[in-house]
């Protein structure tokens, strides 16, 4: 059973949702592509899921890890890329250690969204000790529970510094709204 929906075949149902969308000419590599323009020459794909972003990093050439701790979706990252380094674990953890920095961290898909109400904190200052010097946090996510004042506070704490915030993966000037895709550097 996942960890938070009680439907063991979520994961199964949420991938096929993403083919579905590729085989009908949608692009459904927005946020690697948001990653790619970095040409970071590490990537932590923190809260994968099934591991969209992570292959698609990967297939592009890039030296990348995922993490999630919902079973069901790194069953699905394993199967699709059995190569890549898949790790179970809960960010919040406060020892959470991958044992490695990543040039660039990204969040997508609403991971602040999904954490334990109150471990944002936690989160952020976890994925920030997985930053190399210099290196960058990029995280998407709607702005429900969260905004982006009290996020650059979390990250602020974390040693991080706000570098640019876009409205979308695709760069849309962010005016406010609820989504926000925010770049910080360590």
């Amino acid at each position: 059973m996942s960890w938070r929906t009680g439907d063991p075949e979520h994961a199964a149902r949420y991938a096929q949702r993403f083919a579905d969308l590729e085989a009908s000419g949608t692009n459904v590599h927005g946020e690697a592509d948001f990653v790619a323009s970095y040409a970071p020459s590490s990537v932590l794909d923190a809260g994968c899921g099934t591991g969209r972003v992570a292959i698609e990093l990967d297939r592009r050439g890039f030296d990348v890890v995922g993490v999630d701790r919902d079973p069901a979706m790194l069953d699905v990252a394993r199967r699709a890329a059995p190569r890549l380094r898949w790790v179970e674990a809960d960010l919040a953890d406060p020892s959470f250690d991958l044992g490695r920095r990543f040039a660039l961290v990204v969040a997508a898909g609403n991971v602040l969204l999904f954490v334990t109400p109150g471990t944002e904190g936690e989160v952020v200052r976890a994925l920030g000790r997985h930053v190399e010097p210099g290196g960058l946090l990029v995280a998407g996510f709607q702005l429900h529970g969260i905004g982006v004042d009290a996020y650059d506070e979390l990250a602020s704490a974390a040693g991080l510094s706000l570098v640019e915030r876009f409205a979308t993966w695709d760069r849309q000037p962010f005016s406010g709204g609820d989504y926000a895709v925010s770049v910080h550097r360590a």
